[in-house]
């Protein structure tokens, strides 16, 4: 989590947290650099949320409500997933856990979204069959 905070930094982004609306663990406004976190998260969620919204930073994202946006969305989970799971931290979660994937998210300390974004990423590689 420290290291993503000092990137946010390093970037000239804020970050706070409050509390969010049900449903939304995290919001980046790009007009003011800023990132607000749902403060009720546990740690791996928040590590998740924070990674994934800086991600939309660092691409200067403009949001989710167009077209352009839906793509921005899915090119920000599938790097949220790539910077979160190593493939060697993945290999062994699969092995010890037999694909559990609440198992192997707990292990990897992600949410399942993120496991299952990797996932999707190893499928259209044609690295893995699902």
């Amino acid at each position: 989590m420290d290291e993503l905070l000092m990137n946010a930094s390093t970037i000239g982004v804020r970050v706070e947290e409050r509390r969010l609306p049900s449903g939304l663990c995290g919001v980046y406004y790009e007009p003011a650099r800023l990132i607000i976190l749902d403060e009720s998260m546990p740690d791996f969620q928040r590590r998740c949320t924070l990674c994934h919204e800086l991600i939309h930073a660092k691409h200067h994202d403009p949001g989710c409500g167009s077209q352009y946006g839906i793509k921005c969305e899915r090119r920000c989970r599938r790097e949220t997933a790539l910077a979160l799971i190593s493939p060697v931290d993945y290999g062994m979660a699969e092995t010890v856990y037999e694909g559990n994937t609440w198992m192997m998210a707990v292990e990897l300390g992600v949410t399942i979204q993120v496991l299952n974004d990797y996932r999707q990423l190893l499928y259209d590689s044609g690295v893995c069959v699902q």
